[in-house]
């Protein structure tokens, strides 16, 4: 996929982005961008669990509306839902009602909590799976998984966390910075570089 060159400002973009406000935002501002905050890495792998079989589109016109039924994804809070907050969420019109998917999220909170009580984090686990910083020099490919997602996949899997496969893994990998999957030509590509160059992954 070539990158897009058609856009009114003249900067260069991956070719997936439209000439959404939200979605150009989102992809100039952060998807390839390295973070390490423990709420803000499980909000993202959250979306990404619900994003499977949809857009990335469609996730971020409802990011907000997710972020007000889970409790702005903090872990403690999601990890006291109960079944009336799951039918609670099954009749939230501004989210996406998915029974399993929504089970997955407060599932996946109680895991991150027990990981906290061992004294293990996120941060820690999901970093320790990431790609090296991107060669200048190496072909650009377009790829839907890895093998390094493929083993944080098993690994969060392991952990007893749902709706974790290698695909919605690598694309949670891509938004965060574990990877820097923009194009070459992308006017985002250099800057995430010197981001993830200057960023020290959680020890």
């Amino acid at each position: 996929m070539k990158a897009r060159t058609d856009f009114a400002d003249g900067k260069a973009r991956c070719g997936w982005v439209d000439e959404s406000d939200i979605y150009r935002d989102y992809h100039d501002e952060e998807w390839g961008r390295p973070v390490a905050d423990e709420r803000a890495l499980f909000e993202q792998l959250c979306l990404e669990g619900f994003q499977a079989g949809l857009s990335w589109r469609t996730i971020l016109n409802k990011r907000e509306a997710f972020r007000r039924g889970f409790a702005r994804f903090d872990p403690k809070k999601v990890a006291r839902f109960t079944e009336a907050d799951v039918e609670r969420l099954l009749a939230d019109a501004g989210i996406v009602r998915h029974r399993g998917k929504i089970e997955a999220v407060i599932n996946n909170a109680r895991q991150l909590l027990e990981m906290h009580k061992r004294g293990e984090s996120l941060a820690q686990l999901t970093w320790a799976h990431a790609h090296a910083p991107r060669d200048p020099k190496a072909a650009f490919e377009v790829r839907a998984t890895s093998a390094q997602a493929t083993a944080l996949s098993k690994a969060l899997k392991k952990l007893g966390w749902s709706f974790v496969g290698p695909t919605t893994v690598y694309a949670f990998m891509q938004s965060v910075g574990m990877v820097n999957d923009h194009h070459p030509d992308c006017h985002a590509c250099a800057p995430c570089d010197r981001e993830r160059a200057a960023f020290a992954p959680p020890a």
